[in-house]
């Protein structure tokens, strides 16, 4: 019996993890020009979780950047971005959608 348990248990949390992986909308890399520690990271998360539609964002200080991932049919614009950064004290450096398709020029 213990096995039938465990074996519902692990399918019920695959199905919970895909179902989150699918759910996942497009990244967006985001540069900040003076992210230097913990608190910096901690008022540029508070801004940029305020945007409808965010969904995760992981922050690397030493390289200075942002990654925000949207809900499945959000998006996130380089100025709401640049407002979120700015409210927070910052400057914007550099916004780049990571799941965009190549482009001809990008081939």
């Amino acid at each position: 019996m213990t096995s039938k348990i465990h074996a519902l248990f692990l399918a019920l949390v695959a199905a919970v993890v895909s179902t989150a992986a699918l759910a996942a909308g497009p990244s967006y890399q985001i540069e900040v020009d003076g992210l230097a520690c913990p608190f910096c990271a901690y008022g540029i998360e508070k801004q940029l979780g305020k945007i409808e539609g965010v969904q995760t964002i992981e922050t690397d200080i030493e390289a200075g950047r942002v990654i925000v991932t949207m809900d499945d049919g959000h998006t996130l614009d380089e100025s709401r971005a640049e407002q979120a950064v700015d409210r927070a004290g910052f400057t914007l450096g550099d916004f780049e959608p990571l799941d965009a398709p190549p482009t001809a020029s990008g081939q």
